[in-house]
């Protein structure tokens, strides 16, 4: 198994600022082009930490996967989801056009993620061909993928403390104060239940069309951070506009 490390364009901060984004690669030692799939960790859109899951990432390397598990800018650099979702398309487009470098396939690219990574997975697969959210280098190629698979991502973060009980709500406050942030951008003190509007363009229910990847769609039924109900829309949303969904 092959690991190398490629490091991204630097990215801007709020102030003037860079970030260097990298990326773990691992390749299967097989003959012929594979699937690619992007890994998308999640950290509560405060971190994005591309060395997790690696048991889980190398199986499916394994399995005769290329696997690719990036980084993105997240709420403590200043970033919104537009940002995040901009940097996984990116990373996307520098995987095909690199393709031959890693004896990828660039018509066979899945997007996987879990919590915020499943969030940003889904949203980067309902937005196929959407180009508000291709920004920086490789813009001759496609950011678009051919599956997603989303692990208990959030699917409407107006909704995120609506299922649970009282106390477990108060619990959520400051993963609702962040993800307002995150929505809103990192000075602004509107909650999420202040701007509908702008809290719809952060949610891949908002994008969904007959034309997006098919979904497989994962969510432990006693989640207390992520509620199954968000997962449960998107699957129910996917369905009745007739994109093939599997929960």
């Amino acid at each position: 198994m092959l690991i190398p490390t490629w490091l991204t364009r630097p990215v801007p901060l709020p102030g003037g600022q860079t970030k260097q984004l990298a990326m773990d690669i691992q390749v299967p030692q097989t003959a012929g082009r594979k699937p690619l799939v992007v890994y998308v960790p999640g950290g509560g859109f405060m971190m994005a930490d591309k060395g997790g899951n690696l048991a889980l990432r190398t199986f499916v390397a394994e399995a005769g996967y290329v696997v690719a598990s990036i980084q993105y800018r997240v709420q403590p650099d200043g970033a919104t989801y537009v940002d995040s979702v901009s940097d996984v398309k990116a990373a996307i487009r520098y995987l095909r056009a690199h393709a031959a470098d890693y004896d990828i396939n660039p018509g066979a690219v899945g997007v996987w993620g879990d919590s915020a990574g499943g969030h940003l997975s889904a949203m980067t697969g309902v937005t196929n061909g959407d180009k508000r959210f291709d920004v920086g280098a490789d813009l001759d190629e496609s950011s678009d993928v051919q599956a997603v698979i989303d692990k208990f991502g959030a699917s409407d973060l107006s909704r995120l403390q609506s299922e649970f009980d009282p106390e477990t709500q108060q619990a959520m406050a400051p993963l609702l104060a962040a993800t307002a942030r995150y929505v809103n951008g990192p000075t602004s003190a509107t909650s999420l239940a202040e701007d509908p509007a702008a809290v719809a363009r952060a949610n891949p229910i908002t994008y969904i069309q007959a034309t997006d990847p098919p979904f497989a769609i994962f969510h432990g039924s006693q989640d207390t951070t992520i509620s199954p109900s968000q997962t449960l829309l998107l699957h129910n949303a996917l369905v009745a506009a007739g994109v093939d969904s599997t929960r």
